[in-house]
């Protein structure tokens, strides 16, 4: 960004300064003082911070590799006038115990200002089983909402008008059951899936090397996963067919560059795989979306955040020959960092968020969730959710940091760290792809390794008091036993199970068996399985026997052990 003559005068004045500098810290240490807090600076993946950034350390072209927002390789934002034009959606992640109890905190947050929905479903229904299955037991309703078939759909949006809000659902393994559930919904709304908007988290990749709620093995996944990309092209154009996400790559231990690398290696694989379905890049790249994690470390995340733009941006347009900006957009939504919360002094979480979402902000999120202050002890009550939201309508309104887009950009150290976490995750990358992409990186469990030293190294950092965790290894003080925690009626399950017996004996029973073998003779062909998936929905066939089904032919993943 300095034509030669100036960086050699930088140079020059550089070296005076160090001197000068070394001069005055013999100076303290003669007195007895220490020159500076400790001997190692790092950032908060582990990374060393110089003492003083300058020219010298962002020797980058400004035009190509940092350049204006709205525009390739759209480091500074994917729209031109980002936060001038309109703020970030506003979407709180929700969800527990019935669709009725869920129903209900939905239009609390709508009604405090929440401009999107985001669905937390329980951990049976993440893994493709109904409420009164064996393996449900002890589960239904604990840490999302449980929806066995579109009955329970029906509850959980009740009320709210699907071409009016957007909603985004956590869901992987059986994102289709819950995307096709969603559809039949708007339809009986009078919602055309055409006029629906939203996101299905659907990544079934970062399941296997960081967060376990997997079902099938990879390749039918991936099938899936692209039956997806096409229907939706077809039928939900509005919609986002995946949410890749690193949140829970980042929730598992790694460092803010892994993070990226094997996020957007994720999504080599998923555009890679759409293309060898037949499909042409253009026609469903744009509807691509992410999911990032926003840690503690302020000016790293908002570093890491402008680093995965760039990657992404050369990736589309160099390595798949993308011809449409909008292909070359990272869109993606962040969640505050959830393992960085304590259950010693959870008021002090009230700050980390707030930091956080200043993080992601400063870095151009499309979309944000903020964590609630006692979530490292239950589900979050309804006072915590409004403190959370209130975070981000603050930072939105009374911060001043989204009157110019990316302020940051231009900082010494903040173009440098971008620099480094970018160079740092193509190498990742250029690894993944000697090792045959990211599935086969999986399968050999070589990411999984990776983020398991990255989370051991920084644990043994914190044992050892090397990082501090206010509150939790310093500043610790005596607490009473937390009060007014949210917890989940322990009969919900059985109640859960009682309505699942009910809608069974309401349904056409033959027409239900129809729809199955009818997917089954799908699943094991090659036809696009989605159209069947809708109609199972309608006819309210389960989750679980939808699953079942696929389960039969597909059979189940079994995880390698990584030493």
């Amino acid at each position: 960004m300095y034509d030669k003559e100036k960086l050699e005068k930088i140079k020059q004045d550089n070296r005076n300064y160090e001197a000068d500098w070394e001069k005055g810290v013999e100076k303290l240490a003669a007195k007895g003082k220490k020159g500076e807090r400790k001997d190692k600076f790092v950032t908060g993946s582990g990374a060393s911070v110089n003492q003083l950034y300058t020219p010298l350390d962002i020797d980058i072209d400004y035009r190509s590799e940092i350049g204006f927002p709205g525009q390739y390789p759209f480091t500074r934002g994917v729209q031109p006038n980002m936060y001038r034009g309109r703020f970030w959606t506003m979407r709180q992640y929700a969800g527990f115990s019935s669709a009725e109890e869920s129903n209900a905190r939905y239009k609390y947050l709508l009604e405090q200002g929440q401009t999107g929905l985001s669905v937390a479903f329980d951990l049976p229904t993440q893994i493709g089983y109904d409420s009164d299955h064996p393996m449900s037991e002890g589960e239904v309703g604990k840490v999302g909402v449980a929806i066995d078939s579109l009955a329970d759909m029906e509850i959980l949006f009740n009320g709210i008008p699907l071409d009016k809000v957007s909603t985004s659902m956590t869901i992987n393994a059986p994102a289709s059951v819950l995307l096709a559930f969603y559809i039949a919904v708007g339809e009986k709304q009078g919602v055309t899936p055409d006029k629906l908007n939203g996101t299905i988290q659907n990544d079934i990749l970062k399941e296997y090397s960081a967060r376990g709620t997997y079902i099938f093995p990879p390749t039918p996944s991936m099938r899936l996963i692209t039956d997806i990309f096409d229907f939706c092209t077809r039928n939900v154009p509005n919609w986002n067919t995946i949410s890749i996400s690193g949140y829970h790559i980042r929730e598992a231990g790694s460092t803010a560059s892994q993070e990226v690398a094997f996020t957007l290696a994720d999504g080599i694989a998923y555009v890679n795989a759409a293309i060898i379905a037949g499909l042409d890049v253009d026609t469903f790249a744009g509807r691509l979306s992410f999911f990032f994690n926003a840690h503690n470390d302020l000016l790293e995340e908002v570093a890491k955040f402008r680093a995965a733009r760039r990657i992404w941006a050369k990736l589309m347009k160099e390595r798949f020959k993308a011809k449409s900006e909008r292909s070359m957009m990272l869109r993606f939504h962040t969640q505050t960092g959830g393992s960085t919360l304590t259950a010693q002094q959870p008021d002090n979480n009230i700050v980390r968020v707030a930091i956080q979402t200043l993080a992601a902000v400063l870095g151009g999120t499309q979309s944000l969730h903020t964590n609630s202050k006692d979530e490292a002890l239950a589900l979050p009550a309804e006072d915590s959710v409004r403190i959370a939201l209130r975070t981000q309508q603050i930072v939105a309104y009374e911060s001043g940091v989204t009157e110019t887009v990316d302020p940051l950009a231009g900082s010494y150290y903040v173009e440098a760290l971008t620099k480094r976490i970018e160079d740092e995750a193509w190498a990742y990358i250029n690894k993944i792809d000697e090792l045959g992409g990211a599935v086969k990186a999986i399968e050999q469990g070589y990411i999984q390794k990776e983020i398991q030293d990255a989370a051991y190294e920084y644990q043994k950092e914190v044992e050892a008091g090397k990082r501090v965790v206010v509150g939790m290894n310093k500043f610790q003080i005596k607490e009473k036993p937390p009060q007014g925690l949210l917890r989940v009626d322990p009969s919900m399950g059985f109640l859960q199970a009682k309505k699942v017996a009910e809608m069974k004996s309401k349904r056409d029973g033959n027409m239900v068996q129809a729809i199955l073998d009818e997917l089954r003779s799908a699943a094991k062909g090659n036809d696009n399985m989605m159209p069947i998936m809708l109609k199972a929905a309608k006819a309210y066939c389960t989750e679980g026997e939808i699953c079942d089904v696929l389960r039969e032919v597909f059979g189940e993943y079994t995880p390698i052990q990584v030493l």
